[in-house]
């Protein structure tokens, strides 16, 4: 039996890669990392460390009794000794430089800055694969005409493909923001208690050079270009901020996606996937919800709020280090890039399966085509004679008449009453020949195509799987 609470995001939502990245294993494992590292570099810059207390250490890392650590926190209140004091204990001949010249903030900062790299790098091909998804389905449809909205009334037409590049587009803004993200993110490296290095310079006696070296050893086997330049007991809270915008934004083109296909599957015209087998409703046996569009708009929701929590933590950093940001960040962070991984996952998932009713595209266009066709038929009736204020006014009286028309369950009459109209001089023939679709998507195709040759190098890279969504 399950009698404890466990997060949606876990258990339905994630992916096993976001979920092995946020685990205790991974987290401690490299903060065991982060102490050979150190202990590695200190070494090579002449303290007394032996290669037998690094090999022990090396050998240990994955070797974590959470029994004997939970005990240990229970008496001294603090995690990070809790740790040190576990790792010494499976590497004795090393317990007694583990963790040397340095702060907790050391394993703690430093861990979620390769955590939250390693998450950004994951959801940045996850984005890329629904970019990939979308370019392809934009490019299949880009000359197929559909009723555009404007305030969710019909508007004059563009395309379906053309509307998935307006999807597309918020997608590589995400992706922009994403990288900024990535590239801005530095090592915090071995500062000491409030970043001015003061404990190394005891332990190098006073070779600044030695400190230097130290940490650019620590970042390159970390893989990062550089420290932050200046720093208190902890990295720049402003990181976090960045990052939760990022993934805030992410979700702010997901849930606009998928709130418009949520309006046109209400409309028949595209539809999310539906398996053969899924049930729409418990009661309502013909039902297909669009339950996935559905889903990403409720976790975006989610992940929109969770960003603000970063917000507030940078905002009240005291002076060097204030506590009070860490159990926050313990939920925000791991739960913000699970939340928009599960939103990418759903995304792609959709993306990759969208259904175009083309019967119903087509008839809806036709429905709304005389309306859209009659500035042309204006213009048309001018070059034959007519007054445009008048023809204007035949135009507002005749398109009331058969909307009210419409409202009433019949079909649309306007070519019929236009054609009755003298003033215009076109016969119901002529009007008829001005109501193709593709004389009314303007540069709809061409734009699709010009935009799909300017973001297609971006996908060069895009590994793409399908996505399978179990729940």
């Amino acid at each position: 039996m399950k009698k404890q609470y466990e997060s949606p995001l876990s258990s339905r939502y994630a992916s096993s890669f976001m979920l092995e990245l946020f685990s205790a294993d991974t987290r401690y494992q490299t903060w065991r990392k982060l102490w050979v590292a150190l202990a590695k570099a200190e070494k090579q810059l002449g303290l007394p460390i032996t290669e037998e207390q690094i090999a022990q250490m090396e050998a240990q890392i994955e070797n974590i009794d959470y029994d004997c650590v939970a005990k240990r926190e229970k008496e001294v209140r603090h995690d990070v000794m809790a740790h040190v004091y576990a790792f010494g204990q499976v590497a004795p001949k090393a317990a007694g430089i583990i963790h040397l010249g340095a702060t907790s903030c050391y394993v703690t900062d430093n861990a979620d800055l390769i955590l939250y790299r390693d998450g950004l790098r994951y959801l940045r091909n996850e984005l890329l694969g629904v970019i990939a998804n979308l370019s392809d389905f934009a490019e299949k449809y880009k000359d197929m005409p559909t009723l555009g909205y404007t305030h969710y009334q019909p508007a004059q037409l563009v395309t379906v493909g053309k509307r998935a590049t307006l999807w597309i587009q918020d997608f590589v803004s995400d992706l922009e923001e994403l990288d900024f993200a990535l590239e801005q993110i530095k090592f915090l490296g071995c500062r000491g208690t409030t970043g001015t290095e003061a404990s190394f310079l005891d332990l190098f006696e006073g070779d600044t050079a030695k400190i230097d070296e130290m940490n650019r050893l620590l970042c390159e086997t970390f893989g990062f270009a550089s420290c932050f330049d200046v720093c208190g007991q902890t990295y720049p809270r402003k990181v976090d901020s960045r990052i939760l915008n990022a993934l805030s934004s992410i979700a702010q083109s997901c849930y606009r996606m998928a709130n418009d296909i949520r309006l046109l599957q209400h409309d028949r015209q595209i539809e999310e996937p539906f398996e053969k087998h899924q049930i729409g409703s418990s009661a309502m046996a013909y039902k297909r919800n669009p339950m996935r569009c559905e889903r990403i708009c409720s976790l975006a929701r989610y992940l929109m709020a969770d960003a603000t929590n970063a917000h507030m933590t940078a905002a009240v950093q005291w002076l060097e280090r204030t506590l009070d940001d860490s159990a926050n960040r313990r939920i925000s962070l791991p739960e913000g890039f699970l939340c928009a991984d599960a939103i990418l996952r759903l995304a792609q998932n959709v993306t990759d399966g969208i259904h175009v009713n083309e019967k119903i595209v087509a008839k809806t266009v036709q429905e709304y085509l005389p309306f859209i066709a009659t500035e042309n038929l204006m213009m048309e009736g001018v070059k034959r004679g007519g007054d445009r204020q008048e023809l204007h006014e035949i135009i507002r009286t005749c398109s009331m008449a058969a909307t009210a028309r419409m409202k009433e369950g019949e079909s649309c009459d306007l070519m019929e009453r236009l054609a009755e109209e003298p003033a215009f001089a076109l016969s119901k023939e002529e009007l008829q020949q001005v109501l193709a679709p593709e004389l009314y998507i303007g540069r709809s195709a061409e734009q699709v195509e010009l935009f799909l040759q300017k973001i297609r190098p971006l996908l060069v890279d895009c590994k793409r799987e399908k996505t399978e969504i179990d729940l």
